[in-house]
């Protein structure tokens, strides 16, 4: 299969034409402008629709519209401008429709700074928008899985009707790596009773809405929702298990930053200490089951992220609080090395 080096942020972009993405809305900011760039070139010439809004806010809310006709829409951008977007996703959370939104996290909070960060986690998984409601969250590590990602968000966005997010970071959208694009078979999804699309006096009208004045239809269409989040917990979590099998001590990491975590693990193996690694693929849902399967032999974890601690809670909840969570974290856009995460790992040494 031909592979082509390509930077993280355009790689994500192709991917989106070759799962048909259709419509594409966006604004510049960094660490992500690549993306919207490359869309620029490239979406007119696959028959879909590329637009630079005049601003965060107007770009998601032509999402929404977007999505309300059935057709593929996607909008990507940074810390500060998801932040601005988040009413709009609560409002296509509270449509049910699917669309895809990329982050390329960057350090904050405010405007931060424009280096690679994963302080988005709590805004992503916890509280992307007001109300009662979850998106899908995928965490990539590499470019190959940031193309393989897209198809996928896309896919499950259609299957479950609610929106899903690559939570990517600037170091994976800056950096270039040799990246496949397989034949892309997208799923195939009948939106035709619910999409308003025309309908030419040939059947009811398909109204898209999220207002529900009465408290009872509200709840009703809350609970809905929450039983079709059980069927996608239950079906849809993953991750990546690294050297767990006789773990000590195990690690737990996502995105850039469990590529350095994985050769920290390495490091401590050549020492003689049983390391292992925890990558959850999916933020939400997170990989309980497979957390647990991970740490069976473990005496206790290590959580490392590039932030001050936000995955780690989920960590805690996951296994009931049974064992022993430490965190080591870096922020403002510095990335740990595996020499820091190797020391961190010697100070608990696996031990209780």
């Amino acid at each position: 299969m031909e592979r082509n080096l390509m930077k993280g942020n355009e790689a994500l972009a192709e991917a989106a034409i070759r799962a048909g993405c259709k419509c594409f809305f966006g604004y510049p900011i960094t660490p992500q402008t690549e993306l919207a760039a490359y869309m620029s070139k490239r979406m007119h010439k696959a028959g879909g629709v590329f637009l630079q809004a005049e601003s965060e806010i107007a770009a998601i809310n032509m999402v929404l519209g977007a999505a309300s006709t059935g057709v593929r829409a996607m909008t990507s951008s940074s810390s500060p401008g998801v932040s601005l977007k988040s009413e709009g996703i609560s409002y296509l959370a509270g449509s049910d429709l699917p669309a895809v939104i990329i982050n390329v996290q960057r350090g904050g909070p405010g405007l931060g700074g424009i280096q690679p960060s994963q302080a988005d986690y709590w805004q992503a998984t916890k509280a992307l928008g007001h109300g009662d409601f979850h998106i899908l969250v995928y965490a990539p590590a590499s470019v190959q899985e940031m193309v393989d990602m897209v198809v996928k968000s896309f896919d499950r966005a259609d299957k479950y009707r609610m929106p899903a997010m690559i939570l990517a970071d600037g170091l994976l959208g800056q950096m270039m790596e040799p990246v496949s694009f397989p034949e892309i078979n997208a799923e195939a999804y009948d939106k035709s009773s619910w999409a308003a699309n025309g309908h030419q006096n040939k059947r009811e009208h398909h109204i898209i809405n999220s207002l529900y004045l009465k408290p009872d239809e509200l709840q009703t269409s809350v609970y809905e929702r929450f039983e079709r989040y059980e069927k996608i917990k239950a079906d849809e979590t993953d991750a990546e298990l690294y050297l767990t099998e006789d773990c000590d001590i195990l690690l737990c990491a996502y995105g850039a930053t469990a590529r350095v975590v994985k050769s920290a693990v390495n490091s401590a193996r050549e020492i003689g200490i049983k390391a292992g690694m925890f990558r959850p693929k999916t933020l939400w849902p997170f990989p309980v089951k497979e957390i647990n399967e991970a740490c069976k032999s473990a005496k206790c974890l290590l959580d490392v992220e590039m932030s001050m601690g936000q995955m780690i809670d989920d960590v805690k909840l996951a296994i009931n609080c049974s064992k022993p969570v430490h965190f080591f974290g870096r922020t403002g856009g510095i990335i740990p090395t595996p020499a820091e995460i190797l020391e961190e790992i010697k100070k608990i040494g696996g031990a209780e």
